[in-house]
């Protein structure tokens, strides 16, 4: 059994005991309010070297630098190469410590991806410190359990993936979880549900900084119809059916295969990320950037991706590209995850990425 697989079934067999719903809360996230001499906020997207959920950092990184209403970065903990959870590798723009001396007095907004290692001692340190400085801190799916460890949680509310619920109560009682939000700010903390929640507070991000014309001008250019914290969290569950699409699909090693998505420089990180995330959560399937050469792709929004030469994998599978919507890459790899496995294989990805498909509405 590889180690992602081990780590993806762990993360889904848990007993979750039911969280609090919350109250009426805002719509909209608090208005960014300018601290410093700065034309636009400084954003910092933080990742854990050793693995970090490849949605939660990629999705936020993209569509606010492609909005252009902040100056954003792509950070890393330690220098080098971060692996990304389930798929691909990744090299940020600088770590923290060089970003600590460029700005020593803190970003606006920081943003905390899942992480594998959520009590890594040098990233709960740095989160401690920009929170201390003022920024405003955003925690995506269970980066919620990098904030609660950093002690930015207790008494008050906030929300994660499904799948940790019973991990988020026992470790961070003082907290008060909610499951009825896709978002949700309580002062300058603010957290989301489930990976697929990293598209919806990007934009109302955009929304508190620039204005909802700016927010529904960068929605409407990747197909998202809605960006509201509307969410109902208590719907996701694996069941029966989960429980055994995962465990089949994982033990069932001699149908396991490699699938590529080649990779050019400017390459739409924003799709890759999404179709990759979605892939590798099969239990089937491993998904690896592929190029030329091992020679580094710089994304369209000035990512730093690390791909396989095509060269050292000959026989695997390649993707076909999409032109897909970003907002609707999920809806259509599902749909193609059904028909190369099954209907169940894709139910058990939709549920990972506690996202609704369109297609069963």
């Amino acid at each position: 059994m590889s180690r992602l697989a081990t780590l993806l079934l762990a993360c889904l067999f848990f007993c979750h005991p039911l969280p609090l719903r919350a109250d009426e809360a805002p719509e909209r996230l608090p208005a960014y309010q300018k601290r410093f001499e700065r034309e636009r906020p400084l954003v910092a997207v933080i990742g854990e070297n050793r693995m970090t959920e490849l949605v939660d950092y990629v999705l936020p990184y993209g569509l606010l630098k492609r909005s252009s209403v902040a100056e954003v970065v792509a950070l890393s903990t330690r220098p080098g190469p971060m692996q990304m959870m389930p798929a691909l590798r990744l090299l940020a723009e600088a770590d923290i410590v060089g970003f600590d001396r460029r700005h020593p007095e803190g970003a606006d907004y920081i943003v905390v991806p899942a992480v594998h290692y959520s009590d890594d001692p040098q990233l709960l340190r740095w989160v401690r410190q920009q929170a201390a400085k003022g920024a405003t801190v955003v925690g995506i799916c269970d980066g919620a359990l990098v904030l609660g460890e950093a002690g930015l949680l207790e008494g008050r509310r906030a929300t994660g993936h499904w799948y940790s619920r019973g991990q988020r109560e026992d470790d961070f009682p003082g907290t008060r979880w909610v499951s009825d939000r896709r978002y949700l700010a309580d002062g300058k903390v603010i957290t989301t549900a489930g990976v697929s929640a990293a598209i919806p507070v990007s934009i109302a991000l955009v929304e508190a900084i620039a204005g909802t014309d700016r927010a529904q001008a960068l929605a409407t250019g990747i197909g998202l119809a809605d960006w509201s914290p509307r969410h109902d969290g208590d719907a996701f569950a694996l069941g029966a059916g989960g429980y055994l699409a995962a465990a089949g699909n994982l033990l069932s090693f001699w149908r396991h295969e490699e699938l590529g998505l080649e990779v050019r420089q400017g390459e739409d990180e924003l799709a890759l990320a999404l179709r990759a995330d979605a892939w590798s959560r099969t239990f089937r399937s491993e998904v690896l950037a592929l190029a030329a050469d091992a020679s580094p792709i710089r994304t369209a929004s000035g990512l730093v991706l690390l791909p396989e030469p095509m060269a050292a994998h000959p026989g695997i599978t390649h993707l076909q590209p999409t032109d897909a919507p970003l907002a609707r890459l999920f809806d259509q790899t599902l749909g193609a995850i059904a028909e190369r496995y099954d209907p169940a294989t894709a139910a058990l990805v939709a549920a990972q990425l506690e996202y609704a498909p369109a297609l069963n509405e």
